[in-house]
């Protein structure tokens, strides 16, 4: 082990054998540990008990509308892009009991909602995941309505993050300036170095709960060759980019463009599945159900993720406000890339590339703003106001 405690910042070396040392003292200390595995020919986030269990020599391929999975020539733990899960799976969940009701002996009692499970540990977060967290940390946690279910998942999070070494073909986080090298947020960041036969990962500290579960795993100092190792591995990833998005006056961009051409030849492609917002890092739209038993005796009222794709979502007494395949894809990206800046200061997107790759009819957010951007005619400042 390393002599001395590393504080925040500090660079340490660990060995394949240190990642299960790692995951058992995040367990000893009361986290459920969730990580990549491999199930379903995809690579989702799930609870995992050691390394074993990560996706040892598997890599993704995909492209807009398609996803594989192949083997690596090599052992890598994270040698793949990101799946179809996000982390906001465990943050926010797809389905979530706000309260029940029921009628007893004594009258009617109303139970809140159960605290939040175990503190999570999540190993393996990629940059751009760190930054959808923290997109999603500005909606429930800031203002004056804080939710304090996310809060409590989101203040007992440990976060192992990764340094992508692989990008994938639907990838442009260097575009949104959100990767691959992790900057901050995490509690310890690991980057994957193998060469040859040695199979090792340059650690770094990013908080002092960090410090403290780094204690307990054997690791020796890094040296300039490690920094220099890790350091080659995020430049070459940035290299790899399987699509670019040009972000300089998007906002102007999309609110003055309402009414382009692009929104009908988008929409006769567009299932409206929500496929795009169920697989986002990002977005947060629930709906809100009360269900009872057959007797009367019980109810209970449900939150479950929605999206702006379906009917009901913007239903209002006589109707929806957005009927056509049109409004709503308008309404996502533009909400995506413009207003979502106007509403909580920065961009929606983060560029993993999901969205793309899980539509089944391949619509590619990149392409349509490229496409909108090449025939602008909107003047400048111009504003969307449109449905």
């Amino acid at each position: 082990m390393v002599e001395h405690p590393l504080s925040n910042g500090g660079k340490a070396v660990m060995t394949l054998e240190s990642v299960q040392t790692l995951i058992d003292a995040l367990v000893a200390g009361g986290y459920q540990v969730i990580g990549p595995t491999v199930r379903d020919g995809a690579i989702v986030y799930d609870r995992i008990a050691g390394v074993p269990d990560l996706p040892a020599g598997w890599r993704d391929r995909q492209e807009a509308g398609r996803y594989r999975l192949e083997r690596r020539d090599d052992a890598a733990l994270f040698g793949f892009a990101v799946g179809p899960h996000s982390w906001k799976r465990f943050l926010h969940p797809p389905v979530e009991t706000l309260w029940q009701a029921d009628i007893g002996d004594e009258g009617l009692s109303i139970t809140a909602a159960a605290d939040p499970p175990s503190k999570f540990a999540f190993i393996g977060v990629r940059s751009c995941e760190i930054r959808a967290i923290a997109i999603q940390d500005r909606v429930f946690c800031e203002g004056p309505y804080p939710d304090p279910g996310y809060e409590m998942r989101r203040r007992n999070a440990f976060i192992v993050a990764v340094n992508c070494a692989q990008a994938g073909g639907t990838c442009f986080c260097v575009s949104m300036q959100t990767g691959p090298k992790v900057e901050s947020g995490f509690d310890l960041a690991l980057t994957e170095l193998l060469s040859g036969n040695v199979h090792e990962f340059l650690v770094e500290v990013g908080s002092a709960a960090g410090a403290e579960i780094l204690r307990q795993i054997p690791c020796r100092p890094a040296t300039d060759a490690h920094r220099a190792a890790a350091d080659r591995v995020v430049a070459q990833t940035a290299t790899q980019m399987g699509r670019t998005l040009e972000t300089d006056g998007i906002k102007q961009l999309l609110q003055g463009n309402p009414n382009h051409p692009r929104w009908d030849e988008v929409a006769e492609r567009c299932l409206t599945c929500g496929n795009c917002t169920m697989v986002c890092p990002t977005c947060f739209c629930t709906t809100v159900e009360d269900h009872s038993d057959l007797a009367g005796q019980s109810a209970e009222r449900v939150r479950k993720w929605d999206s702006c794709f379906t009917m009901d979502f913007s239903y209002i007494h006589g109707g929806s406000v957005r009927k056509t395949n049109r409004s709503r894809y308008r309404q996502w990206m533009t909400h995506k890339l413009a207003s979502w800046i106007d509403q909580f200061g920065t961009s929606g997107c983060v560029g993993c590339g999901r969205c793309i790759t899980w539509c089944p009819v391949g619509i590619d957010i990149t392409e349509e703003v490229a496409a909108i951007r090449a025939t602008d005619a909107a003047p400048k400042g111009d504003e969307y106001g449109g449905a």
